[in-house]
């Protein structure tokens, strides 16, 4: 089954839009875990299988892993205990990729095949070569950035080509020429509500990973509203530190449930 199968298949039997993110950050993490060497793996996997029933996916932020000496290891077995346990969602690792080709195919077996994600996101700015080697593995998804949720977005990416922001020849030009096998999406930030709506105008029904909502301060109810798509689905709402981090104490993974429901909650009060 396709990425693209599985989020669909996700969005309608588990009635959710809600990503969680594993940002996993061992300074903010409950005492129980000051001496465990696979603190990394052990807080993700609590906190994935306690807010499974919510996700609509996963999106390990590699960094976190990365950071730290056997880290990749532990994102390596997470996303095996997802794969295996929780086999209908789907796990987008978020690393933003974007090379030359020869280096984009290693970061293509990076993503898949070491790894084992369902979806990878990446960086369009080197343009098509520097994506090839991660379209032609239409079983996968390409989630290309887009216009992003953080302040310096405006920096480049609302700057006018021919009259037209960049971020908007970035969603057509995704939309219309590498989306041909249909397992492309766009990543475009809660805090720009207004751009949201323009992108999935320009875009269909394609899926937009949304980061933004929490933490960044973006709007639950704009990001509905503007991005959903014509059947009421089309999201992936992202949360991390809200439900990572919704407690610091022993019952942090019951409380990472909770706020996963909320969040899912609300986002369907509004479709």
């Amino acid at each position: 089954m396709t990425f693209i199968d599985k989020l669909r298949n996700r969005w309608q039997d588990a009635d959710t839009l809600l990503c969680v993110g594993l940002d996993p950050d061992p300074a903010r993490f409950p005492d129980a875990f000051v001496d465990d060497e696979d603190a990394l793996f052990n807080f993700c996997r609590d906190i994935v299988d306690t807010t499974a029933e919510f996700a609509c996916a996963f999106k390990p932020q590699i960094a976190y892993f990365a950071a730290h000496n056997n880290g990749e290891a532990q994102l390596q077995r997470l996303i095996a205990h997802i794969n295996a346990t929780h086999p209908a969602i789907p796990v987008v690792l978020d690393s933003k990729r974007g090379d030359i080709g020869s280096t984009a195919e290693q970061y293509a077996v990076e993503a898949f095949d070491r790894f084992g994600a369902d979806a990878v996101t990446l960086n369009p700015y080197m343009g098509r070569d520097s994506a090839d080697p991660f379209l032609s593995r239409n079983d996968r998804g390409c989630v290309f950035l887009c216009h992003t949720s953080n302040p310096g977005a405006r920096d480049f990416q609302e700057l006018l080509v021919d009259g037209t922001p960049l971020y908007q020849h970035v969603a057509r030009t995704i939309a219309e020429q590498w989306n041909g096998d249909g397992n492309c999406a766009l990543v475009v930030g809660a805090t720009f509500p207004e751009e949201l709506k323009i992108i999935r105008g320009i875009v269909g029904d394609m899926p937009l990973l949304i980061p933004g909502i929490g933490a960044q301060g973006g709007d639950v109810e704009a990001v509905v509203k503007n991005g959903k798509a014509s059947d009421g689905t089309g999201l992936m709402i992202n949360s991390s530190r809200g439900i990572l981090y919704a407690s610091s104490g022993a019952g942090y993974a019951d409380a990472a449930a909770d706020a996963a429901r909320e969040l899912r909650d609300e986002i369907n009060r509004y479709r």
